[in-house]
């Protein structure tokens, strides 16, 4: 399931958006909130203008591709290695992505 979300770095326009995003980190929680997503991402080209404006979406909310990010021997074992082994995932009591 997760060994399929595009690498960091990947540009994309989000359904809804008139902006486009890049990706900076992959299954993540929003503070305060208990919902897991697949994404979390800055303005493109301005970047982490600041950390409370990071967008967080899932997979199926991209509606345009525009840029595949950097894929190496590295990127390519931890995502077939380490995302490819979670399974469902829920935020636990202490605010922890943790799995089922």
């Amino acid at each position: 399931m997760y060994e399929q979300l595009l690498p960091l770095g990947s540009v994309v326009l989000v359904r809804g958006a008139n902006k486009r995003l890049m990706i900076t980190g992959r299954v993540q929680v929003r503070a305060g909130e208990d919902k897991v997503y697949d994404y979390s991402a800055c303005l493109f080209p301005e970047g982490i203008v600041r950390p409370d404006a990071l967008a967080f979406f899932d997979h199926d909310a991209i509606e345009h591709l525009f840029f595949v990010g950097f894929q190496d021997e590295e990127e390519l074992t931890f995502r077939n290695e380490q995302l490819g082994r979670l399974g469902e995932l829920y935020v636990d009591e202490r605010g922890e992505i943790a799995q089922r």
